[in-house]
């Protein structure tokens, strides 16, 4: 259970502002939403005096922010959460949680991407997930909750919202991947 009240909030890839709206709803005190767009975030979002709109903005080339968030979202498409998850990291609190969606379309190999960009083989699901885990473990987070996406990407891409976080205990990649269902008797012991 992540606690979202009060805290500041960073949302990359905000995009519309699902996690924006999301993160206002549980009580954030602010969010700085930033994405590479112009112009998509919801008006309602975009005149709330709590979200502080970053578009034009590449993530990437981020130097700073006026205060450094302890909660982060991160919904980006067409580039790895490798690029981005560092950036995020370095931007953030030494308590800093980060909600990460996995997308394996845009991790996966070109040979493991199927026809209109969708993976459906599980075990490319799986190999994706055990790089992300090595690479953010890698960076300094820690993988503290894996649950599949109850929303499915364009096309019927399956998706994951990966928990990381600065502080407490790293959680098996067993137990990440059992817990989202990536695990069973098809799975290498």
């Amino acid at each position: 259970q992540i606690t979202v009240a009060g805290r500041v909030c960073l949302d990359v890839g905000a995009s519309t502002g699902g996690f924006t709206d999301c993160l206002l709803q549980r009580g954030a005190a602010r969010v700085y939403a930033v994405d590479v767009g112009y112009g998509q975030l919801d008006w309602k979002l975009r005149s709330d005096a709590r979200v502080v709109v970053m578009e034009r903005t590449n993530i990437r080339y981020l130097q700073s922010l006026p205060e450094q968030p302890d909660l982060c979202t991160v919904d980006v498409s067409f580039i790895s959460l490798r690029l981005v998850l560092p950036v995020v990291y370095r931007l953030s609190t030494n308590t800093a949680d980060c909600v990460a969606l996995v997308k394996p379309q845009f991790e996966a190999g070109r040979g493991q991407v199927g026809k209109g960009g969708v993976v459906r083989d599980e075990r490319v699901h799986r190999q994706v997930i055990l790089d992300i885990l090595a690479a953010t473990t890698d960076m300094g987070w820690r993988g503290r909750g894996l649950v599949r996406s109850p929303i499915t990407g364009p096309a019927g891409n399956v998706e994951f919202l990966l928990w990381l976080s600065k502080t407490g205990d790293i959680l098996p990649a067993k137990t990440l991947l059992t817990d989202a269902g990536l695990w069973g008797k098809d799975t290498w012991q």
